[in-house]
Parts: C-alpha cells; sequence; structure tokens
C-alpha cells in the first residue's frame, strides 16, 4: 500500500535519478558500462554473422544461439544507450510515453531470452533421448513455430505492464529511481493501493522465468537420467559435453533472478544503490557472456573467430 499527503497528477516528464547515492561515480560507472556495450555488439554479431555463413552451424543447436544473439543485442540497445544518456550528458528526463515503451521492451527481450534457454534445453534433451530422429523432430518449420511461440508468449505476459502503468494517475515524486524505465520502479513512486501492480509483477516472473527455470530444470534431470545409463565414461562424457555451454549460459542468466528472489523471501535488505546496479547487471552480463562461451566451446566458431583475427591482422 503506497499514500500520499501530497500528490502530484501523472507528470508528462519524468526524470531518471541513474544511480541514486553514488551520482559523483556515475561517469565512471559509464566506463564499464560502454565497453560491456562494445563488446556484446561485436561479440552478438559476430556470432550471427558466423551461423548466417558457415553452413556446417546450420543446425537447430546454433539456430537457437543465433536467436539468443538477436534477442541480447535487442536488449543491450535499448537499455545501454539510455543510461549512457543519464551517465555521460544528464539526459535524465524521459516523456512518460517513451517510459511505457522502454519498460514494454526491455522485460520483453528478457523474456523471450529465458524462453530461448529452455528451448534450448529442450534442443539437448531431444538430442540425448532421440538422436536418430534430433533432425525431424526440430525441423525448421518446427524452429519457426518455437520462435513464434517465444515472441508470442512475452507480449502475451508484458502487454498488461503499460497499460496498467498507464492508468496510474497521482504521484509522490516525478523521479523515478533507476538509470531506465522499469515498470515496478515506476509502480512504487504511486499513490494509492499497488497490490494489483505488486501481484502481476510476481505472475510475470512465475509465468516466464519460474515456468522455464522448472522445465529446463527438468530437462536436465532427464538429461542426465538418460546419460548415466550409457555403458561408458567416455560415453557419458561426451554427451555431457555437449551441454557444457548451455549450462554456463543457464547458471549466469538466472543466478541473479534466484539471488534476488532468495534475498527477499529470507528478508535481506539491500542498499538501494547497490540493489540498481545489480538489476542492471541483469541486462548486461549474460548477452555480454553468452557468445564469449559459444565461442571458447565450439570448434568452429572458434576457427572462423581466429579466420576474422588473422584477416584483420594482414
Amino acid at each position: 500500500m503506497s499514500s500520499c499527503n501530497s500528490s502530484i497528477p501523472q507528470p508528462l516528464i519524468f526524470v531518471l535519478a541513474g544511480i541514486p547515492g553514488l551520482e559523483s561515480f556515475q561517469g565512471w560507472f559509464s566506463v564499464p558500462f560502454f565497453l560491456v556495450f562494445v563488446v556484446t555488439t561485436v561479440g552478438n554479431a559476430t556470432v550471427l554473422g558466423i551461423v548466417r555463413i558457415e553452413k556446417s552451424l546450420h543446425e537447430p543447436m546454433f539456430l537457437f544461439l543465433a536467436m539468443l544473439s538477436a534477442v541480447d543485442l535487442s536488449l543491450v540497445t535499448v537499455t545501454v544507450p539510455r543510461m549512457l544518456g543519464v551517465f555521460w550528458m544528464n539526459a535524465k528526463e524521459i516523456s512518460f510515453n517513451a517510459c511505457l515503451t522502454q519498460m514494454f521492451f526491455i522485460p520483453i527481450f528478457y523474456v523471450m531470452e529465458s524462453g530461448i534457454l529452455l528451448a534450448m534445453a529442450f534442443d539437448r534433451f531431444v538430442a540425448i533421448w532421440y538422436p536418430l530422429r534430433y533432425t525431424t523432430i526440430l525441423s525448421n518449420n518446427m524452429l519457426v513455430k518455437v520462435g513464434l511461440a517465444i515472441l508470442t508468449r512475452a507480449v502475451a505476459v508484458l502487454t498488461p505492464a503499460p497499460i496498467l502503468a498507464k492508468r496510474l494517475e497521482n504521484f509522490q515524486t516525478h523521479i523515478i529511481a533507476y538509470s531506465y524505465c522499469a515498470y515496478m520502479a515506476l509502480v512504487k513512486i504511486a499513490c494509492g493501493d499497488i497490490s494489483d501492480h505488486i501481484v502481476y509483477g510476481l505472475m510475470v516472473i512465475v509465468a516466464s522465468v519460474g515456468f522455464d527455470l522448472f522445465f529446463i530444470v527438468l530437462s536436465y534431470g532427464l538429461i542426465l537420467r538418460a546419460v548415466f545409463q550409457r555403458p561408458s565414461w567416455e560415453a557419458r562424457g561426451k554427451a555431457l559435453s555437449t551441454c557444457g555451454s548451455h549450462l554456463c549460459v543457464i547458471a549466469l542468466f538466472y543466478s541473479p533472478v534466484v539471488f534476488s528472489v532468495l534475498a527477499q523471501i529470507l528478508g535481506y535488505h539491500m542498499a538501494p544503490h547497490l540493489q540498481i546496479i545489480i538489476d542492471n547487471l541483469y541486462f548486461l552480463v549474460p548477452p555480454m557472456v553468452n557468445p564469449l562461451i559459444y565461442g571458447a566451446r565450439t570448434k568452429q566458431m572458434r576457427e572462423w573467430v581466429l579466420q576474422i583475427f588473422h584477416c584483420c591482422a594482414e
């Protein structure tokens, strides 16, 4: 419940505070954010280019990886430039409609990434349980359907966010204590009963990240069961090695969410500026590291990257 003794009507312009409490250090924060943006853009663009050019990578696992890279590029594009504008040029003002647009697209790409990780877990499940039917089950037609299902779910789950936010009439302040427009950050400065918004936020988490994580764990439970039924340790190691990259990406993506939920359950309250920094890392670190993980563990990609560096050096 949020109440106000003196409230302001819905403002046309909001102000993004950046990282409250660390205003004097925001210029320094912009440097790693900018470097992350550059590395993320180059890394994911390289993955997309290699998957497109290298015909041996035109199989479900790498096509899902291309989807992941496309979503990661989109996520940092709608997030980081606004942050850098706040940190570098003090461009803190954002119109209400632009704020609604950003709070719609940022979580959409995040939910889509979660859905793609689930699809990649299913890919590994099919590859290990039904290797002879792998290309039949995960045909190009099926991949298109999976991609459309991931997009449709994200849009359906997150379309209510800007609609509900638009209905908020009175606010305690026009300052949003974030470096981008986040739904719950906007709701927290609203006046009146916000319980419906809190329930909706929890439903989004359960219907997307919670749902995906449950079935990813289930998939890998079945994968481990199949792997340890194989007769030799060599066969087991070979099967598990194909899942290594995906498991690293999953751990990187879901760890902050799990940590945040556990911290709230256990009653641990972080300092606001630390919470904001961690929230920013949700959207920055996985898109940067994902192509590095797959590039390091995939022979074809390593060869292409080395070839690109060799050509640049000549």
